[in-house]
């Protein structure tokens, strides 16, 4: 058996030191915490930022700017459209389709990109779209149908 006559070093373990034993032990009456304020109570913990009761640094600099809330889009490659109209067969894809195929969330905006292959012609409705998927789309014969844009986007 290994490890049966293993002791700490002489010295190296002290014993806790027992706050709130009497004058005598060094750390009685007000155990170490000083006189009255909010350190010596009992729950006290230091909040990040606090400075006392005075206004914290990160009120008083004042803000800039206004956020915008972002357009988070469903994003379609075109090899996914390929294999939708490959189990599918359908002609038309809009965002109406994909939902039911549960492919897109409802809320986003659709936006279609390039990465595979279209083999067979399709009409795409959707909100935007990438140049490279813009010219394959046009190159394969079919048709793609930004809604509320009028030129490319990138």
């Amino acid at each position: 058996m290994i490890g049966y006559n293993l002791k700490p070093n002489k010295g190296s373990i002290k014993k806790k030191k027992r706050v709130g034993r009497g004058i005598g032990s060094g750390k009685g009456r007000t155990c170490g915490r000083g006189h009255k304020g909010q350190k010596s109570r009992s729950g006290y913990s230091k909040k990040i930022g606090f400075e006392g009761g005075q206004t914290p640094l990160y009120k008083r600099i004042p803000k800039f700017g206004l956020l915008k809330k972002k357009n988070i889009y469903n994003v379609l490659n075109l090899g996914d459209i390929q294999n939708i109209i490959i189990k599918k067969k359908i002609k038309i894809i809009n965002k109406e389709v994909l939902i039911s195929l549960k492919k897109i969330k409802r809320k986003r905006k659709l936006k279609i990109l390039s990465n595979g292959i279209l083999k067979k012609k399709i009409i795409i409705y959707a909100d935007k779209c990438s140049k490279k998927a813009y010219n394959k789309i046009l190159d394969n014969g079919s048709k793609i149908i930004l809604l509320k844009n009028k030129n490319l986007n990138k």
